[in-house]
């Protein structure tokens, strides 16, 4: 099977893959090449898959995976990948609570121009 992990920005990884294991929002599931055509709702966690050299693992946020054919194209928001798990949860706390900060400080400033803009608004149908 052919895996693709695409983040927004980038293609973050292009693999021949023999299985995949991720979770869903109704629980862990495995594809394996005859498995017929999939769609799932990612949630966060360990995404797992098998090549030809062992078994590999992501850590992922949210996101889509599909299977069509021999291809699984998997859309998520941001991933970290280690071959090991213990390093796997080191990065994950890193990567993803800088994520989350840099969210918050984007939100906070797209509120304050919000706001900013309604008080000006306010002001000009006032002198209307």
């Amino acid at each position: 099977m052919k895996l693709k992990i695409l983040l927004p920005a980038e293609v973050f990884l292009v693999e021949d893959v023999s299985k995949v294991v991720a979770e869903a929002e109704n629980g862990y599931f495995c594809l394996l090449p005859h498995h017929v055509d999939f769609t799932a709702s990612l949630v966060p966690g360990i995404f797992a898959y098998q090549t030809g050299d062992g078994e590999h693992y992501l850590a992922i946020d949210v996101g889509t995976l599909v299977k069509k054919g021999p291809d699984i194209l998997v859309s998520i928001r941001n991933a970290a990948k280690s071959d090991e798990l213990g390093q796997l949860r080191d990065i994950v706390v890193r990567q993803f609570e800088e994520l989350d900060e840099r969210e918050k400080k984007a939100r906070s400033a797209a509120a304050k121009l919000e706001i900013d803009l309604l008080r000006r608004f306010l002001e000009i149908r006032g002198h209307e």
